[in-house]
């Protein structure tokens, strides 16, 4: 594989080869792809009879899983407005749904195709990796935005949110709220066909925050079905269900529907995101539940509508990651390194990736909580907004 000091040097002759096309056009009907074009090209006239063009534009891709999610939808905002501040060509790309790995896969053979000199991607899954590999041999600088590729060193790095952190935070909110009362709890999650380290690693999390024992971390499932969790107070629990149903709000009801006809007595709802949350409180409401008084929903992912169901009461505790941080910086450190100065450094605690940071939205703090900073509804929608 091309080593990072190569590529570094390669870019000039890159971004003059991407320079060549200034909109792409997805590969197959499942993706979707529009340029932010830069300013045009200036020229300098050395004398009568030459002139010599300005350095072409450094080009980048965008590829999310889709481009309807709350959370995706920022980020390519932030990509946008760090890409028009540099004077980068920026390309915005997605799959048709979170589970259209063929669709990445064509954006990703696109930019290689152009010569662009690097991309930002969130993976769908593990199917991706070969591209991405083929993207890197080719000299362009990827890195990976909230979710990690499996294995992490796919990519050149990451940046995210801890996500494992996101899920202890609303697991240790529960703790608190439950206060020793019985928890049984309901888990609406992405897939359960295929093991995706954003998926697996904020459901664990969320069961850890609680006190529950992890077999494996990167498992989703492999837990007993009942038994002692052990933050706080404490006390006895019981997970009525386990639904992958995918990760929008059609998906949250129909799963929230499947649990509750399980168990009607169903009193800690986790979501892996916020449109699955908003699909759970739906389906709760229709069954006659009072949503943060009988039963709370919490979940793993809270953008800024997620921020706005906290203070409605529709969600009660959402971790919010920052989606348009993750964009723009990455957008930032990509057209630093190919400017040639040097690659961005991890920052996590474990050493693994850059960190975006995470906070903790509810209107009801808890003494528990002790891996997010926790903030009210307010605070949240307004950092949203950025």
């Amino acid at each position: 594989m091309t080593n990072r000091t190569t590529r570094a040097s390669t870019f000039a002759a890159i971004a003059a080869v991407g320079a060549l096309s200034a909109t792409l056009a997805a590969c197959s009907s499942g993706t979707t792809a529009t340029t932010e074009p830069a300013a045009p090209a200036a020229t300098e006239t050395a004398a009568p009879a030459t002139s010599v063009a300005a350095p072409a534009a450094v080009t980048i891709s965008i590829i999310t899983k889709d481009s309807t999610n709350p959370f995706f939808v920022a980020m390519q905002e932030g990509a946008k407005a760090a890409a028009v501040s540099a004077g980068v060509d920026l390309t915005v790309g997605s799959g048709k749904a979170e589970d259209d790995d063929a669709g990445q896969i064509a954006l990703i053979e696109n930019a290689i195709a152009q010569g662009q000199a690097g991309i930002l991607i969130t993976p769908i899954s593990v199917n991706v990796n070969e591209a991405i590999n083929m993207a890197r041999d080719a000299g362009l600088y990827v890195i990976a935005l909230d979710t990690p590729t499996d294995p992490p060193d796919v990519v050149d790095i990451t940046f995210a949110t801890d996500n494992c952190l996101a899920g202890e935070a609303i697991g240790q909110w529960t703790a608190g709220k439950l206060n020793g009362e019985k928890a049984i709890i309901a888990r609406l999650v992405n897939f359960k066909d295929r093991m995706v380290p954003v998926d697996y690693c904020r459901d664990n999390g969320f069961l850890k925050g609680l006190g529950v024992d992890i077999v494996d971390p990167t498992i989703t499932g492999d837990e007993p079905s009942s038994g002692k969790y052990t933050t706080g107070p404490g006390g006895d629990y019981e997970i009525a269900c386990l639904e992958a149903m995918g990760a929008d709000e059609e998906g949250g009801r129909k799963g929230m529907e499947t649990c509750l006809s399980k168990n009607p007595d169903i009193n800690v709802v986790y979501a892996i995101n916020e449109q699955v949350a908003f699909g759970a409180d739906a389906a709760l409401k229709a069954a006659g539940k009072t949503v943060g008084k009988g039963v709370f929903v919490v979940s793993a992912a809270g953008g800024l509508a997620a921020a706005e169901a906290v203070k409605a009461g529709n969600i009660q505790a959402t971790s919010q990651p920052d989606p348009m941080r993750m964009g723009s910086l990455g957008v930032e450190a990509i057209k630093a390194f190919a400017d040639g100065e040097a690659p961005p450094e991890k920052t996590s605690a474990n050493g693994e990736f850059f960190d975006t940071g995470v906070t903790l939205c509810t209107e009801d703090p808890q003494d528990t909580v002790t891996s997010a900073y926790q903030e009210n509804a307010q605070y949240c929608i307004d950092n949203a907004r950025g």
